[in-house]
């Protein structure tokens, strides 16, 4: 989403995408929670990292998180699962509830067919449990390290989502574009939910917003808590227009975040492990001489004050997470719990303290 997932996902023929039917009502339900992970990376080896990692996500397996949202980079530290696919499919083995899925899977740089394929394995391995975010790519440098022009990075990420979703739902593929063209490709492997797995997308704007609710999307914003309320109003609003009939699809916020037995400990690791992420999102950009087109700034505390990160015991994280639920009009909380120099100790501890105390007070309020 901007700097993470930036993203347009449109029907090739101007239809709703159509989603399974399987949300429950906004109104009853009740508040979730997700992660979402770069995989940015560690001191550790990364044959200890990915170890560490799916250990994590059997911690978020077990304690009654929602989903499990993995982003895709390349040629940087900042994400070490440059193959969401291939990590993904470890995940559906090592879980038994949780949902899982790319944030996104940046379309211009696979091939189409292939793609469908891929969702197809991941959604039948693990019962039914995937969840599909699409985009253009984080950054025009990891398109361009492909081969991909930036300038065609939208004209080509249109025509591989429509060849895409057609081959989710259907038999066979034909299709005809600029950049890809199909006759008749049987299809042999299906998506185990109907019509296909949800779909995630990433909003910065209001523009985006509104589509997302056009498509019937689930969505996520990073940006701070004025801003999310802005999207969130634009794509309620447009999601009543469309007289869509089942139940809004989720409305999420992503933070990033560290709880602790006390503020001052959670403070103390925020501070110490945010400034190591940074350097890893920032790297590419410096080795190119270029700016994100989503800055972060270089210390936690700024992102504390600007509401798109905050630490704390558990007390505190509830209120905060209260206040900018209500704040944002987002119905469904994701958080980056691993990042940085954060031990997998260090991690667990405040996974394990968000689960057992943050999340029972906030769906029983």
């Amino acid at each position: 989403m901007g700097g993470y997932w930036p993203a347009t996902l449109n029907s090739h023929a101007g239809a709703p995408l159509k989603l399974p039917s399987r949300r429950v009502g906004i109104a009853s339900r009740a508040m979730e929670f997700g992660i979402f992970d770069h995989l940015d990376r560690s001191p550790a080896s990364l044959a200890d990292y990915y170890e560490e990692r799916l250990a994590i996500v059997e911690l978020f397996d077990r304690a009654g998180f929602y989903g499990y949202h993995l982003a895709e980079h390349h040629a940087t530290p900042l994400g070490m699962a440059p193959s969401p696919s291939v990590f993904l499919a470890a995940v559906a083995q090592r879980t038994k509830r949780l949902r899982f899925g790319p944030m996104i899977f940046a379309l211009p740089l696979y091939h189409p067919i292939r793609m469908i394929e891929e969702i197809c394995m991941l959604d039948q391995m693990s019962g039914g449990r995937l969840d599909v975010g699409f985009g253009r790519g984080a950054s025009p440098i990891e398109l361009e390290l492909y081969g991909v022009n930036p300038d065609d990075a939208r004209d080509i990420y249109d025509e591989s989502l429509a060849v895409v979703m057609k081959g989710l739902a259907g038999e066979s593929v034909s299709f005809k574009g600029k950049h890809f063209s199909y006759d008749s490709v049987p299809m042999e492997i299906h998506p185990l939910q109907k019509p296909h797995p949800p779909l995630w997308y990433g909003v910065h704007a209001n523009d985006s917003a509104v589509r997302a609710a056009k498509q019937g999307l689930n969505v996520i914003s990073l940006d701070d808590v004025e801003a999310t309320r802005g999207f969130s109003e634009h794509y309620r609003a447009d999601w009543k227009e469309t007289g869509r009939a089942g139940p809004m699809p989720k409305f999420g916020i992503g933070r990033m975040l560290v709880v602790a037995d006390s503020d001052a400990e959670a403070q103390r690791l925020a501070e110490r492990a945010y400034p190591v992420w940074n350097a890893s999102f920032l790297h590419l950009f410096k080795v190119y001489d270029r700016m994100p087109r989503h800055p972060r700034p270089s210390e936690f505390s700024a992102i504390q004050a600007d509401s798109r990160g905050f630490c704390g015991s558990p007390r505190t994280v509830t209120e905060i997470v209260r206040k900018q639920m209500a704040e944002s009009g987002a119905d469904y909380f994701v958080g980056q719990f691993a990042f940085g120099d954060l031990t997998l100790a260090e991690t667990r501890r405040s996974i394990e303290l968000f689960a057992a105390e943050v999340m029972p007070a906030l769906r029983n309020a």
